[in-house]
C-alpha cells in the first residue's frame, strides 16, 4: 500500500472519537487496569495448573477470570473467550482433560510470562505449536498481549480480516505460522509509521479491527458501492451510541467516586481516589483539590502497591496512613476482578482493620451476591459489603451530617 494512503486511513481512524483509537486505546483507566489484573490472573492459572487444582472445565476456572478481563475491553476484544470454552463433543480445546497437554500450557504461559526479549516470547509460540494440542490455536496471542503489549498483537477474525484487506494478503486464522508471518509485518510496518501509532501494538491492532469490521474503508480497492457505504454508517452509528454509553457510565462512575470522597472526608478521614483518576471531576470538584496526591508507603511489593493504587477510593486515619476503608466501584465491567483487588488489599496488609465496599449499580445486586459467594472468595476469610449506587446516592449528606466514623455506612451496606 502506498505511504500517503496508509498514512491518511491512519490519521481518520485516529480523529474519529467513536472508534477504538479514542474510544479503547487513549485514556481508558479501565484498559491500564486490565493489564496488571490479567497479569495476576496469569499468574493464578500458572499456579493451578502447578499445584493440580486447575478444573477440567472453562467454567470457574482461573482462565475464565482472564478471558473475562479481556472480553470486557469492548469491541476489539469481543469474542476472545470461546476459544478456549470447553467443547465436550470435539474434545476441544485440549488442555482440560489432558494432563500433558494442560502442563504444556501452564509452562508456555509462565515462560512467557518471565520473557525479557521478545525472541523468547515466538521460540515459547513454536514450542506451543510443536506439541499440536487440538483446538489451541493463535487465540492465546490476545492474552499474550496484556503481558507483552510491544511484542505481541492480538488476533481474532475481524483483526486478521482487516490486515488481509488492507495488505491484500490471504492469511488464514487459525495457525500459528500464520500469525507469526502477521506479527512480523504488523511490527514492521508499525515500526515505519511508530511517529502516527504508538510502541503499543494494540494501536495498530485496533486500526486493522475497524477496517476489518467494515467501520473503515480502504482507499483503492475497487469503488465500493454506495451499499457498502450506507453499512458503514449504519455501523458507525451503531458505534456512536456504544461509546456514548460508555461516556455515561464514566460519569456514573465519577459521581459514586465524588460521594464517596465527600463521605471520608466529613467523617474526618484523609481519602485518596484511584491515582489515575487524579486528574477527573465531577460535577466542578476536582478530585485533586480532595485527595491525597498519593497513597502512604505500604509495607508490601512494588507490583502489589501499585495493585492498591488503583484502588477506586480509599478512606485512612489522619496522620497515621492507616486503611480504615476502601472501595471498589463497578460498572459493566467484572466484579470479580474489584473483588480481588480487594482481598489483595487485605491479604497485604492484615494488621489494617480494612472494611471492604464494592459500590454496584442497583440491577447489578444479584450478580454481585454471586460473585461473593464463589468459593474462592469464600476461602479468603475476607468479609466484604457492598452499597448500591441509588442509596449511596440518595443518603450522601445524611451519612456526611450524621455520621461520627466509617461504621455509619453499615446503615446502608448489605452482606451476603
Amino acid at each position: 500500500m502506498h505511504t500517503t494512503t496508509l498514512t491518511n486511513l491512519i490519521n481518520e481512524y485516529k480523529q474519529n472519537p467513536d472508534l477504538t483509537y479514542h474510544s479503547w486505546f487513549l485514556h481508558n483507566e479501565d484498559r491500564l487496569k486490565a493489564f496488571r489484573s490479567i497479569r495476576r490472573g496469569v499468574l493464578q492459572v500458572i499456579s493451578d495448573i502447578k499445584d493440580g487444582s486447575f478444573p477440567n472445565d472453562f467454567k470457574g476456572s482461573s482462565l475464565e477470570f482472564v478471558l473475562t478481563c479481556i472480553t470486557e475491553q469492548k469491541q476489539v476484544f469481543e469474542g476472545a473467550s470461546h476459544p478456549f470454552y470447553w467443547k465436550p463433543k470435539l474434545r476441544i480445546p485440549d488442555i482440560y482433560e489432558n494432563q500433558d497437554h494442560k502442563r504444556y500450557f501452564g509452562q508456555f504461559l509462565a515462560c512467557c510470562l518471565k520473557a525479557t526479549k521478545p525472541e523468547t516470547v515466538v521460540a515459547e509460540i513454536s514450542r506451543l505449536d510443536s506439541y499440536k494440542i487440538k483446538g489451541l490455536g493463535p487465540a492465546v496471542a490476545s492474552i499474550l498481549y496484556f503481558l507483552h503489549p510491544t511484542w505481541v498483537p492480538p488476533f481474532n477474525t475481524a483483526i486478521i480480516n482487516g490486515y488481509n484487506r488492507l495488505f491484500s494478503e490471504r492469511r488464514k486464522l487459525g495457525s500459528w505460522s500464520e500469525y507469526l508471518a502477521i506479527r512480523e509485518k504488523m511490527i514492521a510496518v508499525n515500526h515505519e509509521y511508530r511517529q502516527l501509532l504508538s510502541n503499543d501494538l494494540g494501536a495498530l491492532a485496533g486500526l486493522l479491527f475497524e477496517i476489518g469490521a467494515g467501520n473503515l474503508l480502504v482507499p483503492g480497492i475497487g469503488e465500493q458501492p454506495e451499499s457498502e457505504r450506507e453499512k458503514v454508517q449504519k455501523q458507525l452509528s451503531k458505534r456512536h451510541k456504544e461509546v456514548v454509553y460508555d461516556q455515561q457510565e464514566e460519569q456514573t462512575h465519577s459521581e459514586m467516586q465524588h460521594h464517596l470522597l465527600t463521605i471520608g472526608r466529613a467523617l474526618g478521614y484523609d481519602v485518596a481516589v484511584a491515582r489515575n483518576d487524579l486528574s477527573r471531576q465531577y460535577n466542578g470538584h476536582a478530585f485533586s483539590f480532595v485527595s491525597l496526591p498519593s497513597l502512604p508507603a505500604l509495607p508490601v511489593a512494588p507490583e502489589t502497591a501499585q495493585t492498591i493504587a488503583l484502588i477506586d477510593v480509599v478512606w485512612l486515619e489522619k496522620g497515621t496512613g492507616r486503611l480504615v476503608c476502601a472501595f471498589e466501584v463497578e460498572k459493566s465491567t467484572s466484579i470479580y476482578s474489584g473483588i480481588l483487588r480487594l482481598t489483595d488489599l487485605t491479604c497485604s496488609l492484615p494488621d489494617h482493620a480494612t472494611t471492604l465496599y464494592l459500590v454496584v449499580p442497583d440491577s447489578r445486586r444479584k450478580e454481585v451476591e454471586m460473585q461473593l459467594t464463589r468459593p474462592s472468595i469464600r476461602q479468603t476469610n475476607t468479609p466484604i459489603r457492598y452499597l448500591l449506587m441509588s442509596e449511596l446516592r440518595t443518603h450522601c449528606d445524611a451519612l456526611c451530617r450524621f455520621g461520627d466514623d466509617h461504621r455509619v455506612l453499615e446503615k446502608i451496606a448489605r452482606v451476603v
